[in-house]
Order: C-alpha cells, then structure tokens, then sequence
C-alpha cells in the first residue's frame, strides 16, 4: 500500500512504524504550514527538514518517504517571491517527486497569484503537483482551482486531493488524478467505500489514490489499510484496491 498525502513533520516516530506494520510501504509526504511561516527562512527550513530529517525517521521503520514541495496557501509568507525563486532547486532534489500541496484556502488575489506561478515552474519543470481544497467554502474555492489549473498546466499532471461528496461531480470532465482523504472530520473509511462505489464506474478508475493527510489535525495513520480493509468487506476485488491503494500512485508518482 501507498499513502498518497501525509504530512511526516508532524507525527511522532512510533506512526511510521505501525504504518509499515499495517502494509503501508511507501507514503508522499508534503509542505504545509507546521507553524507560522512568517518568513522565507522558516518556509525553506520546512523544506529542508522533509528532506533530512523525515525521510531518515520513516526509512528507520522501513517506510519509504517521497516528498512534495511547495508553498502551501496558508504558508504565504510576506517575501514568498524569494521561496518561489529557490522552489526549482528543491524540487530537482531526489526524492522530490511532485510540487505541493499548494492551492486555494480563501481564493484571495495573493493566493491565486502564489498558486498560479508555481504551477507555472512545475508546467515548466514537468512536475506533478498536488493541489489543496478546503474545508470551508469548498465547492466554490474549488470551482476556481479548477479554473486556475485548466488555465496553467496540463490537468493530466495534478492530483486535486481531499475530494469529497460535495465536489465530487466537479471532477466529471477533470483529466488529473482524484485523492481521496480519509481523515477524522473529513471522512471515515466506510464513507470512503460509499463514494467510491457511488462514482467508480463513472470515473476513470486510475484516477483514484487514497490517502491519509495526517498531520497535526486529528489523524489516523492506519486510514489507508483501515479503508483497504472496508473495500474487502464490501466484496471489491484484489485488483480494484490495488489499483486504489497502490498502482495509481505508482502510475502517476513514479514510486
């Protein structure tokens, strides 16, 4: 199995370890916003332990971590222009994979600008991105991420993450990758079963990852093999939750 969105800077070393116990072989790990990311220097030194720190913390239990890199919308500080112009160097590093999570939280001007001009650099780079939508005001601010994306970069290239019941049928005409998050206060894996079987045979099936998105919010780090598992007693064949658990990420990631 492969997580496909957790954040590792925030969980405790004795997660990686049950994660691997559970089946869990690989796992994204993305930027976010830890903590107030008042300047360049913290949202850069939020990069540089992803890739130093975490990676050794998970491999240590026999996890292997990819990472994603960017400037997540809560973590806009005031001088982001100089974090956007090192952004290529971090994501040309190994092990970095795909730019992210970045996006939407309010679809204020200053995000949309952040959001645009690193879809940019992974249009450029050739780089997967992972995009965010809301809890709040979700439906809307992801009608205009949409439009963000279809203006910027090739759809084919972006995984939209945390797609829910409410912006499911946004998707109908999306050519990127659909994550779907299951998290305490955003979806347990039973609901997850229903979503899927609800839009499974409407969607492409390799457009499906699911994913955790642990972090400092209430998580469960075994949501993926705990979902894996209500996918099994709903009577999903092997090769559907393969293709859920594992083989999309693979196929799209490259893990």
């Amino acid at each position: 199995m492969i997580d496909a969105h957790i954040h590792a800077d925030c969980r405790p070393y004795e997660d990686f370890e049950n994660m691997a116990v559970a089946g869990i072989e690989s796992a994204l790990t993305l930027a976010h916003d830890p903590m107030r990311m008042s300047t360049s220097a913290v949202v850069l030194d939020h990069f540089h332990r992803i890739l130093e720190n975490d990676f050794k913390r998970a491999e240590s239990n026999g996890l292997t971590l990819k990472a994603a890199l960017g400037i997540h919308p809560r973590s806009i500080c005031e001088d982001y222009k100089l974090v956007l112009r090192k952004l290529p160097w971090f994501l040309d590093q190994k092990d970095v994979i795909a730019l992210g999570e970045v996006g939407l939280e309010t679809a204020s001007d200053l995000e949309k600008e952040v959001f645009t001009s690193q879809l940019q650099i992974a249009d450029e780079m050739g780089m997967k991105v992972v995009v965010h939508t809301p809890r709040t005001n979700k439906r809307e601010i992801t009608m205009k991420t949409l439009s963000i994306i279809q203006g910027n970069i090739d759809p084919a290239m972006v995984v939209v993450d945390h797609v829910d019941f409410s912006i499911i049928d946004l998707m109908a005409d999306f050519d990127g990758m659909l994550g779907i998050t299951v998290q305490p206060q955003k979806m347990t894996p039973q609901e997850a079963v229903e979503l899927l079987y609800d839009t499974f045979s409407d969607y492409d099936p390799g457009q499906f990852m699911l994913d955790s998105d642990m972090s400092s919010s209430p998580s469960d780090p075994l949501s993926v093999p705990k979902t894996v598992h209500q996918l099994k007693l709903a009577g999903w064949n092997n090769r559907k939750i393969n293709m859920l658990a594992h083989k999309n990420a693979v196929d799209f990631y490259g893990f």
